[in-house]
C-alpha cells in the first residue's frame, strides 16, 4: 500500500471501509473516479468511512498517481491479483476489439466487523462516488 503502510481489513477502526477497484493508474476513467472520491473524502470521513483504491499497478505507479492527483487516501497494489480474486473483480473485457483480462470497475463497502454490506459491479464513473457516499450516510 502507498505511504509504506500495510493494509489489513480485519480490525479497521472505521465504521465502514470503501474499497474501489479500478483498472489502471493514469487512465481517463480511473483518474476521474479517483478525483471524485478525493473531492468527497472529507464527507466520507465525517460519515465514518475510510477509502482505499485498488488496482494491479505497482506501488511505484500508485505513489506517482496518488501524488499527481493529491489523493488523501491510500492506494493498494495487487499485482498478484490476490485481493482482486477474493472480490471476484477479474473479468474478460473488450478493449479496442480484443478480449483482455482486467479489473471490472467495482466498489465494495465493508463494515467494522468485516462484513460486506454493499457492492457495486460494472461501475460507470459518473456520479458513482456520490452514490457510494449517499449509501454510507444512510446507514444507522
Amino acid at each position: 500500500m502507498t505511504s509504506d503502510k500495510q493494509f489489513q481489513l480485519a480490525g479497521r477502526p472505521a465504521r465502514y471501509t470503501v474499497l474501489y477497484f479500478y483498472p489502471k493508474d493514469n487512465t481517463p476513467g480511473c483518474t476521474t473516479e479517483s478525483i471524485a472520491f478525493r473531492e468527497l473524502h472529507d464527507q466520507f470521513q465525517a460519515a465514518g468511512a475510510e477509502i482505499y483504491g485498488i488496482s494491479r499497478d505497482s506501488l511505484r505507479s500508485h505513489e506517482g498517481f496518488k501524488s499527481k492527483l493529491g489523493l488523501p487516501f491510500e492506494l493498494i497494489s495487487d499485482p498478484e491479483e490476490l485481493v482482486c480474486q477474493q472480490f471476484g473483480v477479474m473479468k474478460m473485457k473488450n478493449m479496442y476489439g480484443k478480449q483482455v483480462r482486467g479489473i471490472e470497475r467495482s466498489t465494495f463497502i465493508v463494515d467494522a466487523e468485516g462484513r460486506l454490506v454493499k457492492e457495486w459491479r460494472g461501475v460507470k464513473v459518473a456520479e458513482h462516488a456520490d452514490e457510494v457516499l449517499e449509501f454510507v450516510k444512510s446507514q444507522p
